[in-house]
């Protein structure tokens, strides 16, 4: 769904701006974890798998009576980038609780403000967006004021920082606490989203004034996810180096793959991330990724993409939605639903990519993620 904290550069090599949910690189003490910038850039082409898929399961109608190459091939490819969230949540929690703690109630405002704002400014895109195109279902006021309270409409992409947000500022205040400090205002922060859905309806009752639903909470999987990320991201080098070991772990992932496709087909469309089998996929694919080495020739490369990873994640729904009724047919054959899924997702990780690179070169990072 971004921070440049998910990995810390090693002493000979400059910090690449890596992005975990947008949160900025703390000056890093250590090896840097390259394996996370690879994780963090698999995972956002994940979303943009997982959403081209979206687009060619609703043009069959989520039915392979619609169309089956291209119901299968949906199928396959979202099943495969379920695991992208759970990933995300994974390398945020590593990130807070063992890659770059927060070190005061600073410092964790100034992470969530890189958050905050470029999902501000990209909701009002998204708003624009929709508007100029004549989707907007409701007024573009009532939407926007919708959105303050975390609505996901008309970037559905979105909710993802809403949830993150609220996990990043507990788990920082668990650690400012564990470490001694007295993080008063990111406390009251956090307070102010536990009591604010029930405050909010009660004043709308009392007021009889529509309140919209307040979306800025999380769920207990994904903490969970995000707790579980600092763990095995944390062991040792000796415990999960080996290709022997990188091969088992990738034939569990092959495993679960196939285990969230048939979930996917005979229980519920989509997958949700709280599920038994999506969690083994990101447990397993996690595995296999981690501490893997990343030949030096490519350490820039990767470490330019990671950062603008947020970016790309930010922006690829208007590419998306752009170019998916030039390539989605309900109709195509398999070597057309294999082709416009794969040419779907090339098109806009390639422009998102660039875009956000684009952007980061001009300095317009701080506003656009």
């Amino acid at each position: 769904m971004t921070a440049a904290e998910s990995a810390r550069p090693s002493a000979p090599a400059p910090a690449p701006a890596s992005v975990v949910a947008g949160a900025k690189a703390a000056r890093p003490r250590g090896e840097h974890r390259y394996d996370i910038d690879l994780v963090r850039v698999l995972a956002s082409v994940g979303v943009i798998v997982c959403h081209a898929a979206g687009e060619l399961m609703k043009a069959v109608d989520r039915t392979p009576s619609g169309g089956g190459p291209v119901y299968w091939t949906a199928l396959a490819g979202d099943a495969l980038s379920r695991c992208a969230v759970p990933l995300f949540f994974a390398i945020a929690g590593w990130v807070v609780l063992s890659g770059a703690p927060p070190r005061d109630g600073a410092q964790v405002r100034t992470r969530l403000t890189r958050i905050v704002v470029p999902l501000a400014v990209w909701t009002a895109a998204y708003l624009l967006w929709d508007r100029v195109r004549g989707a907007n279902t409701d007024p573009t006021r009532d939407l926007a004021w919708d959105a303050v309270f975390g609505s996901v409409r008309p970037a559905f992409h979105l909710w993802y920082l809403y949830a993150y947000v609220p996990v990043i500022l507990l788990l920082s205040v668990a650690v400012l606490v564990k470490n001694g400090k007295r993080p008063w205002g990111a406390g009251a922060a956090l307070l102010g989203l536990a009591l604010a859905p029930t405050l909010l309806g009660d004043l709308g009752r009392l007021f009889d004034v529509r309140v919209p639903p307040f979306a800025w909470q999380f769920g207990v999987y994904q903490i969970a996810y995000a707790v579980a990320g600092a763990v095995l991201l944390s062991l040792p080098g000796s415990s999960v180096t080996g290709r022997r070991r990188r091969l088992l772990w990738l034939a569990g992932g092959l495993g679960a793959w196939a285990a969230v496709a048939g979930y996917e087909h005979r229980v519920h469309f989509p997958s949700p991330y709280a599920s038994v089998v999506v969690a083994l996929l990101a447990g397993t694919l996690l595995m296999a990724l981690n501490r893997i080495r990343v030949p030096e020739r490519f350490r820039p490369l990767l470490g330019r993409l990671a950062g603008a990873s947020f970016g790309a994640y930010l922006v690829h729904l208007l590419f998306l939605e752009a170019l998916a009724p030039r390539v989605v047919s309900a109709g195509a054959g398999w070597p057309a639903a294999v082709g416009g899924l794969v040419g779907l997702t090339a098109a806009t990780v390639l422009l998102s990519f660039a875009a956000a690179l684009l952007w980061t070169r001009l300095r317009l990072a701080r506003w656009l993620g």
